[in-house]
């Protein structure tokens, strides 16, 4: 069986190591892709479109492609654009879905109030964890753009036209991109599966390795 991968909002795969090794272990071909920008450094502001294209580029047609968080969330756009692009989608705790909340209001709210904080060097991480923006403060200035591209993208994004056989995995204790999200995701794709963890968080792939291994080759076995 083969697989490419894409990776979620991360400047390395290596903490995909033991998830990928214990894949290769029961004979699936695994090819993971480091998105530009990211794990692949690139001083390029992204927009949706520019990593729909190179997803098109990279990915053959008729594969079976799993995506991680924001990764999940480039291969939807490219389904959005191109049907019948994939064999088969596997999503694991993927963004994509386009939720406001008063929680988001919140986090702006307390962003303004605790603004002084990020001016003192020592105190800038404690200013980005109290506003809940780590991937934030972790990213160079070109990917903060990209991200809030990226965010933006989700209130257009139409999944109504995917008909690729989806199986979607869901970590119940995921905080980044909550269980609700993966349950819209399974209402709004025709062709699709929910199945949820109640150990796992955002990535799982990290503290369940061989857990998220058997769920993707589960899926795989579902879509081959």
């Amino acid at each position: 069986m083969n697989l490419y991968i894409i990776h979620g909002w991360t400047y390395t795969i290596e903490p995909w190591t033991k998830a990928v090794e214990a894949l290769r272990q029961d004979g699936v071909k695994v090819k993971q892709l480091k998105v530009p920008g990211l794990a692949e450094p690139s001083r390029k502001i992204f927009t949706i479109n520019d990593y729909v294209k190179w997803a098109d580029q990279n990915i053959p047609d008729g594969s079976i492609v799993l995506g991680h968080s924001n990764g999940g969330r480039i291969l939807l756009n490219m389904l959005a654009d191109n049907p019948s692009k994939l064999k088969g989608l596997i999503l694991l705790n993927s963004a994509g879905i386009y939720t406001p909340s008063r929680k988001t209001s919140a986090l702006r709210r307390l962003s303004k109030l605790a603004s002084p904080l990020r001016r003192i060097k020592p105190l800038r991480k404690i200013y980005h964890k109290l506003i809940g923006a780590s991937d934030y403060s972790a990213a160079p200035e070109n990917m903060k753009k990209t991200l809030a591209n990226m965010l933006e993208s989700d209130k257009t994004l139409n999944l109504t036209g995917i008909e690729t056989p989806t199986r979607i995995i869901w970590g119940e204790n995921d905080t980044s991109t909550p269980l609700a999200q993966g349950v819209e995701l399974h209402k709004r794709i025709a062709n699709s599966t929910l199945t949820s963890f109640p150990d796992w968080n955002h990535v799982p792939y990290i503290n369940h390795p061989t857990e998220v291994a058997a769920a993707i080759e589960s899926a795989l076995k579902e879509l081959v």
